[in-house]
């Protein structure tokens, strides 16, 4: 993180609005076209490359949705004691149905030919007559009672799954239950990561006068591991011009996106800016957001960057809100809008700033209310946090007011 990188005091005109700033980044996205074959088992959190259909139907046959007694409701016509001619266990094919019996039928179990209900066990009395087994149907069913039909979850031909898909473990499910064991996707995203600033040091080294531990590499790195990134160290660059150019061009050259934190800004040793201006061109700088607001997006020798704020809960909100979406469209992932919901708000807050605003809140019986600091310098309040309650720009914060709130778990992976 960097302490320096505040952002410029820009004339609010000037500012882009995050929604455009979103917009553009996603137009900007080019989808990596290398694609390879994965088992299923090694699919979770990759993108489909292609189209995914059936070539069954789910399930197969009719079969009982519950344990019971398989028949057919006109032999009730007569009666409601029925002898049971069959039993049918999981995974055997059942013969015809007699008629005038039932079958012992169980979950899963395929419906027999000739039988039109399934009575639940719950509402039978079973028992034996000598070397004869029999059921008496205490409660009458109707047609169709507790059959899954063939095809009820999916059809032979049917689209499963569209290509654009990032996959989770409902995915893998489906794909299985197809009978699908290997599909294609786009292979991982490599993108290197960086941060400038002569004052940065590893964890684990002594701190000097003037120094500060470097912990953005960190937050970035776990965003990117979630989404499934392969990360190029590019380790701390100094603050200079030429380091920052020789440290982007070669960035460049060993991955498909960059990542910068710190060194946006305008100040005298914030070089990201002109280095990738020399290499490339700039094309989205200084947001109307907060935190976040001198974020900057452009390409370095044709490869894109981002160029995250340096302090760190500006880095959070800022790769959690416009890196996120962009970096998950160059995996081929098709742009889904953030799930978000309305929370009434347990707090008041008089004054109104011109950004939209990303606040670090609890949700503390279903009501938003702010922890510690909101500062950008802050990262530990996003620790005892459950996401951002978004707060439209000039607007100003009424207890009991409802606004609109994005869990962290919609932008963390």
């Amino acid at each position: 993180m960097s302490s320096r990188d505040q952002g410029c005091d820009a004339p609010l005109q000037s500012l882009m609005p995050v929604a455009e700033a979103l917009e553009k980044l996603l137009a900007e996205a080019r989808v990596n076209v290398t694609t390879e074959l994965v088992n299923i088992a090694d699919a979770l959190g990759r993108v489909l490359a292609e189209d995914q259909l059936s070539t069954v139907d789910v399930p197969p046959r009719d079969n009982s949705a519950m344990d019971g007694y398989a028949l057919k409701l006109s032999d009730l016509a007569v009666g409601n004691r029925l002898v049971v001619s069959q039993r049918i266990p999981a995974g055997s094919a059942p013969k015809p149905l007699q008629s005038g019996t039932a079958a012992r039928i169980f979950t899963g179990s395929e419906i027999p030919q000739g039988a039109d209900a399934v009575v639940m066990q719950e509402n039978t009395t079973a028992g034996e007559s000598g070397d004869q087994y029999w059921v008496d149907i205490n409660e009458m069913p109707v047609v169709g009672d507790n059959i899954r039909p063939q095809g009820q979850d999916i059809r032979a031909g049917q689209v499963v799954m569209p290509a654009g898909t990032r996959m989770q473990a409902m995915h893998l499910g489906v794909l299985a239950s197809v009978g699908i064991a290997a599909v294609r996707v786009y292979r991982p995203l490599r993108v290197a990561v960086m941060a400038t600033g002569d004052e940065l040091v590893m964890p684990g080294n002594p701190l000097l006068p003037g120094q500060i531990y470097n912990s953005n590499l960190f937050t970035i790195r776990g965003l990117l591991q979630g989404l499934g990134c392969e990360i190029v160290d590019s380790g701390i660059v100094k603050d200079t011009l030429e380091g920052t150019q020789v440290a982007l061009r070669q960035a460049s050259e060993r991955a498909d996106c960059i990542i910068t934190s710190g060194g946006v800004s305008v100040g005298e040793e914030d070089h990201v800016k002109a280095a990738v201006e020399s290499q490339g061109e700039l094309k989205l700088w200084k947001l109307a957001m907060k935190p976040g607001k001198p974020m900057a997006f452009g390409y370095v020798n044709g490869k894109p960057l981002l160029g995250l704020p340096g302090n760190p809960a500006a880095v959070l909100v800022t790769f959690s809100i416009l890196a996120r979406p962009f970096l998950l469209r160059l995996m081929g992932a098709v742009h889904e809008e953030v799930y978000s919901f309305s929370v009434e708000v347990g707090f008041s807050r008089a004054r109104a700033i011109s950004r939209q605003e990303y606040l670090r809140v609890q949700l503390v019986d279903g009501r938003a209310m702010m922890g510690s600091s909101q500062s950008s310098g802050v990262l530990s309040s996003s620790i005892t946090a459950a996401g951002y309650l978004v707060v439209p720009p000039d607007t100003v914060v009424a207890e009991g007011d409802r606004l609109m709130f994005i869990p962290f778990s919609e932008v963390m992976s």
